[in-house]
């Protein structure tokens, strides 16, 4: 029974690489659990490879934030290895709202600014855990839990983020809710959040 548990534990996140690289091959119609090897023997530096973190996102958005990904899409090396990053940029006042991270944990590091962040813990507690954060602050977003920013400082901030998977998802709470597509019926959304139909149906208009 002990041994059946492992087998089980060993399984809950992405396995450990067989070989010393599996290169994503993008245009393979074989159906795996993440992305297909390329052949080895094709497989470049450029494979492994990213450029564009020090550039500053767009941030003229309704939330005031932009994320830059570096995850298997853009690196075909990641494919297998279970880690990816991503850069945060934040207007003054920006936030990078409330989502969750299906697949992975998620430590985020403050590379500019000053940030409030925080995560919800599950059913039934629903505890709100939050901290504001300095330049060369650190926090941690514990895998599958809503979590979100805002910055709070004088000026723009920017933060960098490493995550336990080479795709690990994400589900903006607002667009997954009130933006689904097809929309999820106004009543259903009312009863959940308590408040009447032509409010779920102008806030659905939002997305």
């Amino acid at each position: 029974m002990v041994a059946l548990s492992f087998c089980y534990l060993a399984f809950a996140f992405e396995p450990s690489p067989l070989q010393d690289f599996c290169v994503a091959d993008p245009t393979s119609s074989v159906r795996v659990n993440g992305l297909a090897c390329k052949n080895p023997t094709a497989v470049q530096a450029n494979d492994f490879f990213f450029s564009g973190l020090h550039i500053a996102g767009n941030t003229s958005n309704p939330v005031g934030s932009r994320v830059t990904p570096v995850n298997v899409a853009q690196i075909p090396g990641l494919n297998t290895l279970g880690v990816s990053m991503v850069r945060i940029d934040y207007a003054q006042w920006g936030i990078n709202p409330p989502h969750t991270h299906p697949r992975a944990s998620e430590i985020l590091t403050v590379v500019e600014g000053s940030l409030f962040v925080g995560f919800v813990t599950s059913n039934p507690d629903n505890r709100l855990i939050t901290k504001v954060l300095q330049k060369g602050d650190v926090f941690v977003f514990p895998v599958g839990l809503v979590h979100f920013q805002q910055n709070v400082g004088y000026g723009n901030a920017v933060a960098i983020a490493s995550l336990s998977s080479q795709n690990p998802g994400v589900i903006t709470v607002a667009n997954a809710v009130f933006g689904s597509n097809p929309a999820i019926a106004g009543d259903i959304l009312g009863k959940a959040f308590q408040v009447d139909k032509k409010i779920v149906e102008l806030i659905q208009s939002k997305f």
